[in-house]
């Protein structure tokens, strides 16, 4: 998928179309270098030249949750991308994971699209 198709949508449908097309892209304004997570039009600095990167689909847990109900749980975690932006996904073949964990990103696909989760790298990876 070139840029140049993507450039009349907004933001949010832009990240899914990405998704779609199996690639984990990040918003960075390029005067300053700052990356951008949740897509936006304007980054916090006010920086508009935003330019769409592949993320390094790397991070660490920055804060993990687990839900539990009687059919089952699973885990909300926040994520620390090595690129400084933290979104919120899940690890879903674990139940739980220290804060610190290395993780690596991957594409998942459901009945409701595409969506980033994360599964442990490194030490403690099962």
């Amino acid at each position: 998928m070139k840029d140049i198709e993507i450039g009349a949508l907004g933001p949010q449908a832009a990240y899914e179309a990405y998704l779609a097309a199996g690639r984990f892209m990040i918003q960075r304004a390029r005067a300053t270098g700052d990356y951008v997570f949740w897509p936006k039009v304007t980054a916090a600095s006010g920086a508009t030249d935003l330019e769409w990167v592949e993320a390094r689909g790397t991070g660490s847990i920055y804060a993990i949750t687990v839900n539990r109900t009687r059919t089952g749980s699973w885990n909300v975690a926040l994520i620390e991308l090595d690129e400084g932006v933290r979104m919120m996904s899940t690890l879903p073949d674990v139940e739980t994971a220290e804060i610190g964990a290395r993780v690596k990103a991957r594409i998942e696909h459901t009945n409701d699209g595409p969506r980033v989760v994360f599964e442990l790298i490194g030490e403690g990876a099962a």
